[in-house]
C-alpha cells in the first residue's frame, strides 16, 4: 500500500471520517474547512447560549455492528453519546400517535395495535432490512468504482442475500397492503422521506426497508449536539498528527492531465497533495475544477436535485415542554403531499444536556422538506415575497409543533427561521440542497468517482448517502479504495 499527502475539502462527517481513517493508515492529512466549526450539515452552531444542530438531529448506526461503532473501534475513540431507551421518535398523525420504539418487541406490539392489517408488510420489511444491514457490515462496494471493487463484490454476498433478489427492481409501494389506508401510507411515506428522501411510490424497496429499521439500529442522544461527533473526529485527527484548518475556503482545484495537483484557498494558500477528497455535492465540486469541468458537467447536468429544508431553530422554556421523548414527527394532513409544512420533524435537546441551552431552556429544531427552486426564484426576483413566504412557513411549522407539543408557540422565547437560501449561505451547498439524493433505485446509485483519477467524493452525495450512518458507510468504502487500489502515482 502506498501512502502520501492527502487533502480533504470540507470538514463534514464524511471528510473527517476519511481523514481519520487514512491518517491511521499512514497518510499525511490536511482538512480544509471554509467555516468556523466542523460537521457541515451535521454540525452544531452556537447562538445566544444555545447549541443548535445545523441540519441532522438524529444519530443512528451506533448498534454493535453499526458504522459509528466500527469507526470507534478502528480509531480507539469514544463517542459522546447516550443510548435512547424508549422511542426514537413519535409520529403524530391526525387521529393517533405512533411510537417508534427502540425495542423490537415493543415496536411490533405498537404496529399491531395501531395498524393491525400491516403485519405482513412489517415482516417483509424486517426481512429485507436484516439482509441490507448485513451486507453493509461487509462494506458492499456499490456501485463498484474500480476493477478491484468489482472483483470483491461476490465476497460480500451470502446465501441469505439472494432472498432479496426478487425485490431489486421493486419499490416500497409494492410491499404495502393491497388496500392501504391513507393514515398508514402517510406514516410509511413520512418515515421514508426522513431517511430515504423519497416516499413509498418511488423509494427503492431494499434501501427503504433498511431505513425504516433505523429506530432499532443504535439511535443515540449526542451530548452537546450532533456536532460533537465531528468535534470528536477533529480532536482525534489533531492528536494524531493531522491538520484541520478552519476559515480555509477552497476556491479552486488545480488540475493537470486528468489529476488534481493542488487546492487553492481564499487566503491565497496552495495545498499540494497526491490524493484529494471532496466532502461536497457534485455541483459544488464542479465550481472548483478548471480544466476538469468537461468531465464533471455531463454528470451534474443529468443529476436529480436534492430536497431543501425549511428550518426553525427555537429556544423554548423547559418547564412548558417537559417531554422526555426528544424527537417528534408531525403529519398534518394524510391526504396531501408531505413536506412544505405538511410534515415536520421536531428535535428537542435532552433534559439532561445543559450544554445545549441556557438554564431553564431547551433547544428545538423544527424542519420540513421543501423544493429549493421556488425559494431561489423568490429570493432573486422578489425579496418582499421571499420574506412573506418565510413568515408563512414559520407559521406552518409552529402550528405543526403545537399538534405534538401543545403550548410550544407560547413557550418559544427565540425563533430563528431558515430557508434553503440560508443553507446555501452558511454551508455553501448550491441552492441549499441537503440530505442526499432520493434513493429511488439501487441501479441508479452514485459512487465516489469524479472523472479525475486522484479525486473522490465523500459525504451524502454518494451511496448509501443519507444520515451520518450512511455517510460513514460510504466513507469507509472510499478510504479502502484509496488504500487498496494502486491507481495513483504517489510522490
Amino acid at each position: 500500500m502506498k501512502t502520501g499527502r492527502l487533502v480533504v475539502v470540507g470538514a463534514g462527517i464524511g471528510g473527517l471520517t476519511a481523514a481519520a481513517l487514512l491518517l491511521k493508515s499512514g497518510w499525511r492529512v490536511t482538512v480544509l474547512e471554509a467555516g468556523t466549526y466542523p460537521g457541515g450539515c451535521a454540525g452544531t452552531f452556537s447562538h445566544k447560549g444555545y447549541r443548535f444542530d445545523a441540519g441532522a438531529t438524529l444519530a443512528g448506526g451506533f448498534d454493535p455492528s453499526g458504522p459509528h461503532t466500527r469507526i470507534a473501534e478502528l480509531l480507539g475513540l469514544d463517542w459522546p453519546v447516550t443510548p435512547i431507551r424508549d422511542a426514537a421518535w413519535v409520529t403524530h398523525l391526525p387521529e393517533q400517535s405512533v411510537h417508534q420504539w427502540v425495542d423490537t418487541e415493543r415496536w411490533r406490539a405498537e404496529y399491531l395495535t395501531k395498524f393491525p392489517y400491516s403485519a405482513r408488510f412489517w415482516r417483509k420489511q424486517e426481512q429485507l432490512a436484516k439482509i441490507a444491514w448485513d451486507i453493509s457490515t461487509r462494506d458492499f462496494p456499490w456501485p463498484p468504482a474500480s476493477l478491484g471493487e468489482a472483483l470483491r463484490l461476490p465476497l460480500a454476498l451470502r446465501p441469505q442475500t439472494f432472498l432479496a433478489a426478487p425485490y431489486v427492481f421493486s419499490k416500497i409501494r409494492h410491499l404495502l397492503p393491497r388496500e392501504t389506508r391513507p393514515d398508514f401510507k402517510a406514516f410509511v411515506d413520512g418515515n421514508l422521506l426522513i431517511s430515504a428522501q423519497a416516499i413509498s411510490d418511488e423509494a427503492d424497496a431494499l434501501y427503504g426497508a433498511s431505513v425504516l429499521d433505523l429506530p432499532r439500529r443504535g439511535v443515540m442522544h449526542v451530548r452537546g449536539g450532533m456536532g460533537a461527533i465531528a468535534e470528536t473526529l477533529v480532536n482525534w485527527i489533531r492528536a494524531n498528527g493531522g491538520e484541520v484548518l478552519y476559515r480555509q475556503r477552497v476556491t479552486g482545484l488545480e488540475t493537470v492531465n486528468g489529476r488534481v495537483r493542488a487546492a487553492l484557498t481564499s487566503k491565497e494558500k496552495r495545498f499540494e497533495a497526491d490524493v484529494f477528497l471532496a466532502n461536497l455535492t457534485p455541483w459544488a465540486l464542479e465550481t472548483l475544477i478548471d480544466r476538469g469541468k468537461a468531465k464533471l458537467r455531463p454528470y451534474t447536468r443529468n443529476l436529480p436535485e436534492m430536497w431543501g429544508a425549511f428550518v426553525v431553530h427555537a429556544g423554548v422554556r423547559a418547564a412548558d415542554i417537559p417531554q422526555s421523548i426528544t424527537h417528534h414527527h408531525v403529519i398534518v394532513d394524510v391526504n396531501h403531499p408531505l413536506g412544505e409544512g405538511n410534515s415536520v420533524f421536531i428535535s428537542l435537546s435532552a433534559l439532561n444536556d445543559p450544554a445545549r441551552a441556557p438554564d431553564g431552556m431547551r433547544a428545538a429544531i423544527l424542519s420540513t422538506h421543501t423544493r429549493v427552486r421556488d425559494w431561489q426564484s423568490l429570493y432573486e426576483q422578489s425579496p418582499a415575497a421571499y420574506e412573506e413566504r418565510k413568515a408563512e412557513y414559520t407559521e406552518r411549522v409552529l402550528s405543526a409543533a403545537e399538534r405534538a407539543l401543545p403550548g410550544f408557540r407560547a413557550a418559544a422565547e427565540l425563533v430563528l427561521p431558515g430557508t434553503p437560501h440560508t443553507y446555501e449561505f452558511y454551508t455553501r451547498r448550491p441552492l441549499g440542497m441537503v440530505g442526499g439524493f432520493p434513493q429511488k433505485s439501487l441501479l441508479a446509485a452514485r459512487g465516489p468517482q469524479t472523472g479525475l483519477r486522484n479525486l473522490w467524493l465523500v459525504g451524502d452525495s454518494i451511496f448509501p448517502g443519507q444520515s451520518t450512518a450512511g455517510v460513514t458507510l460510504g466513507t469507509i468504502r472510499v478510504a479502502k479504495l484509496v488504500n487498496r487500489d494502486s491507481i495513483f502515482e504517489i510522490g
